[in-house]
């Protein structure tokens, strides 16, 4: 067996036998995806939280430091214990306010900025369970809150430069909803601000243009999460788990890992050419209309 001769091409590029290598622009997925990057999670203190799994998946993956934000901190110190545990040498700070609070949202991220010099990854996650009221029922005051705040305090930052990121970059990854693809996933106020969480995902995706920083949405099907727990134990207690998402072509409902390891995906370099997408997860219910098991259009 011979060695191919390699040369060099003016633009660095190697070549093996004439042609060029594969030019590849993020580390070895078998290794840490996110090596030495600072992340934020908001909504991760729930035991069954998306957050409080993608935390894990950004930990695992090599991350220098991840900030655990939420509005209830009564798991936040335990999530932290569990992953300095699990993942020694990540930096786990803990953080408790409302993403609505735009002092506090800009707070967490200036003091990643000030701690570590760059911030690189943001999943806004931080979310509720919508009313179940028909929408001339709801108020003003009842409407959710998007993650506007979110984005508008991270974006600036990961333009920042220091010695350990020569160049302006970053990820936003926010947590919607099929609801916000579609009707008859959600009640309305939820199911809107969801559509909101993917409209703010593809204008700010635009007007980020030229600055390394990009915007993406994860749209989760029916997840057991701490919002949704008690759908699935009423079903259980009644026998009918088997009920839970059976709409979708699997035939069940998702685990909060399973959304995780998108978010994981879309704040790595991996994901490097997504941008301004809507992304479902949803064991395929959005790819089709509602229909009734067994049964043809």
């Amino acid at each position: 067996m011979h060695m191919a001769n390699t040369k060099q091409p003016l633009n660095g590029q190697q070549l093996v036998e004439g042609i060029p290598t594969i030019r590849q622009v993020a580390p070895d997925s078998t290794g840490p995806r996110v090596k030495d990057k600072v992340v934020i999670v908001t909504g991760a203190n729930s035991p069954l939280g998306i957050g409080r799994a993608s935390a894990h998946q950004f930990a695992q993956n090599g991350a220098k430091a991840v900030f655990l934000c939420d509005y209830d901190d009564s798991h936040l110190a335990t999530h932290r214990r569990e992953i300095e545990s699990l993942y020694p040498g990540v930096d786990v700070h803990l953080r408790q306010f409302d993403v609505s609070d735009e002092a506090a949202v800009k707070a967490v991220v200036d003091d990643a900025i000030k701690t570590y010099g760059r911030l690189d990854v943001v999943f806004a996650n931080a979310g509720m369970v919508g009313l179940p009221k028909v929408f001339t029922k709801i108020t003003g005051e009842e409407f959710m809150k998007v993650v506007f705040l979110t984005v508008k305090h991270a974006a600036p930052a990961m333009q920042i430069t220091s010695a350990s990121k020569p160049k302006p970059s970053g990820s936003i990854v926010c947590t919607a909803s099929v609801a916000g693809l579609r009707s008859n996933a959600g009640a309305t106020d939820y199911s809107a601000s969801k559509a909101a969480v993917i409209s703010i995902v593809q204008t700010c995706c635009f007007q980020l243009t030229g600055t390394g920083v990009r915007i993406n949405a994860i749209c989760p099907g029916f997840v057991e999460t701490g919002m949704t727990r008690p759908m699935f134990e009423a079903a259980r207690a009644r026998g009918t788990e088997w009920k839970i998402g059976q709409l979708n072509p699997l035939r069940r409902a998702a685990v909060a890992d399973e959304i995780a390891r998108v978010a994981l995906f879309l704040g790595s370099d991996e994901s490097s050419y997504v941008n301004g997408q809507a992304w479902p997860v949803c064991g395929g219910l959005s790819a089709g209309h509602p229909m009734v098991p067994g049964k043809l259009a």
